[in-house]
């Protein structure tokens, strides 16, 4: 498992615009949802191209990076240009 920097850090968005994820370095990362900037905040955890979100609550989600797109909760995020 790693949080350090890799090929996924970066700002992945649904086709809408709505949910914008924010891989940061180190294993952090920050959801703005509509006008919400920092909606959810916490730690993220890769492994391989899985990728496990430990919300700063304590909520848990995960994702798996697929040929350039992140699938996660039912969302479909593609990297922000």
């Amino acid at each position: 498992m790693t949080t350090d920097n890799h090929s996924y850090v970066g700002i992945w968005v649904t086709a809408d615009g709505y949910i914008r994820h924010e891989l940061l370095p180190g294993g952090r990362h920050d959801e703005a949802r509509g006008k919400r900037k920092s909606a959810y905040q916490g730690r993220y955890v890769m492994t391989g191209d899985h990728i496990d979100y430990i919300d700063d609550t304590g909520f848990t989600a995960d994702g798996d990076f697929v040929d350039g797109i992140l699938y996660h909760a039912g969302m479909v995020l593609r990297r922000d240009a």
